[in-house]
């Protein structure tokens, strides 16, 4: 059986998100998926996720082509994920393309293209420009 590792937030599930899930997917026969807790994505992207960390497991959980979800608390601990799980291959996007090579030396390292036109940062910059305060319209 080849197991597949991969991370993220996943924040505001949108068809990027779905894509490289199943792109994921496909390259073995159990995807293993690493939420990132709330608080590391603060630490990394400098705001707070929309929903709560047992939220976006639960969304990623109910995808068909995911047979595993773990609470990722560390970045530095990639390494011993992909080891705790066994995994044969790390997919990230491509926007990390190089930042993942270390760990070829315990599985294979595939960076894959992100979806063209989308992204968790311009949805959220999207819906605020569409109602910049919730408020006004109670």
């Amino acid at each position: 059986m080849k197991t597949v590792i991969t991370f993220g937030t996943y924040d505001l599930l949108h068809i990027g998100h779905v894509r490289i899930l199943q792109r994921s997917a496909a390259l073995g026969d159990r995807l293993v998926v690493g939420v990132s807790c709330s608080d590391l994505n603060l630490s990394k992207k400098g705001r707070a996720p929309v929903y709560t960390t047992e939220d976006r497991m639960a969304i990623i959980s109910a995808l068909e082509c995911v047979d595993e979800v773990f609470v990722e608390k560390s970045l530095e601990a990639k390494g011993e994920y992909i080891q705790k799980y066994g995994a044969d291959v790390l997919v990230m996007g491509d926007d990390w393309e190089g930042r993942f090579d270390e760990f070829k030396s315990l599985c294979e390292v595939v960076y894959l293209p992100r979806t063209v036109g989308i992204s968790t940062s311009k949805l959220i910059a999207d819906i605020s420009d569409i109602n910049p305060d919730p408020e006004s319209h109670s």
